[in-house]
């Protein structure tokens, strides 16, 4: 009698598992996930954990046919070279879009180089990382650029909150830290603290401005005219916050356009020029990181002071600048390991738990 009210163990669930094991494999191996940090600067895509496109936001396209030519570096590439045929687009501009026809262009055309599975019997999910400062049309027009690229499922997460994820720290926790992301368009500063951002400060000074700002030095200090490229190539080699560096950099040689003359020349700067040249818009970015840390409530506060600041994106690349912002907020700062690219797999990790994330933004949060 015992073995007969035993409860039998129903099998046919054992198919029922089986099936439903299939059916997820099949969906998986239908599915397309990536995670998009679209940069004014950069675009990268991670797709299974690792970054599979890293190319400057640049498309090139012809004027008569209105064809896209190329994208990233091979546009970069074209870049002040073009004849009146060919254009270059830089589809984003201080870290939004402002050209939509362009960025759905740049982000298709990306997408296109991952390659792997055939994208009609792909189910495509994305999340795409965006400024904290932001509107909500401009939210939009990110929906909207990757609704014509095809995403059946599209997050967005706020950039500080994408870096902080991706140099390992715990955002859901009840602790304050600060994140310092300068990109190419904007520098986003934001305090997190569970799963949250309590107060941010996102400005137009970043890389953009600081390329522009040697632009205009070589122009005023040496009346030589010099293009983007150039004076990006500057600011990478010979770039500094401060003067005073404990290793500085070989002088740099730049070629450009003589504007007494018209005639091509060479001249050789430092990185005591390039500080120089810097230094109004860096002093902005401390104002906004100083008007964050005022905003910020106390008890986050004391965890910021112990725990110090994180400086991430291409900005913090720059010679002396973790040494020039903690002079000034009086705190520790720390360079993330690999800057560049802390925001795509930040961006990364949350692709991975979409379910889990309460500050993931679909459309239907806007």
């Amino acid at each position: 009698m015992g073995l007969q009210s035993q409860v039998t163990f129903p099998f046919y669930l054992l198919d029922f598992f089986r099936v439903f094991k299939l059916k997820m494999k099949l969906f998986s191996f239908f599915t397309q996930e990536l995670a998009v940090d679209l940069g004014t600067a950069n675009t990268l895509i991670i797709q299974d954990g690792k970054i599979v496109v890293d190319e400057p936001s640049i498309v090139a396209i012809n004027r008569t046919t209105n064809e896209v030519i190329a994208v990233g570096l091979k546009a970069m590439q074209m870049q002040g070279k073009t004849h009146e045929n060919i254009k270059t687009i830089r589809p984003l501009k201080d870290g939004v879009i402002a050209d939509f026809q362009a960025a759905e262009s740049l982000i298709m055309e990306l997408i296109k180089m991952i390659g792997g599975k055939k994208r009609f019997f792909t189910h495509l999910k994305m999340v795409i990382c965006i400024p904290s400062g932001i509107t909500e049309v401009e939210k939009r027009a990110v929906f909207d650029s990757a609704d014509h690229v095809d995403s059946k499922e599209t997050y967005l997460i706020h950039e500080p909150m994408a870096a902080a994820l991706g140099i390992g720290l715990d955002v859901q926790a009840p602790e304050g830290n600060m994140i310092i992301d300068i990109g190419g368009g904007t520098t986003e500063i934001a305090v997190i603290s569970l799963s949250g951002i309590v107060t941010d400060q996102s400005i137009r000074t970043a890389g953009d401005e600081f390329t522009m700002d040697i632009l205009d030095f070589m122009r005023k200090k040496h009346n030589l005219l010099i293009g983007e490229r150039t004076a990006e190539k500057v600011k990478i080699n010979v770039g500094s916050a401060l003067k005073d560096l404990e290793n500085p950099p070989e002088k740099w040689p730049v070629n450009g356009r003589d504007l007494l003359t018209g005639i091509p020349k060479q001249i050789f700067t430092t990185h005591l020029e390039i500080a120089e040249a810097l230094d109004k818009s860096i002093s902005k970015i401390e104002e906004a990181i100083l008007k964050a840390l005022e905003d910020t409530p106390p008890e986050l506060a004391s965890d910021i002071y112990r725990r110090g600041l994180f400086l991430t994106g291409g900005g913090a690349l720059l010679r002396g600048l973790d040494r020039r912002i903690s002079s000034k907020t009086k705190l520790p700062v720390h360079i993330a390991e690999d800057p560049l690219t802390a925001v795509v797999r930040g961006t990364g990790i949350a692709l991975k738990k979409t379910e889990e994330y309460s500050f993931l933004i679909d459309r239907k949060s806007i």
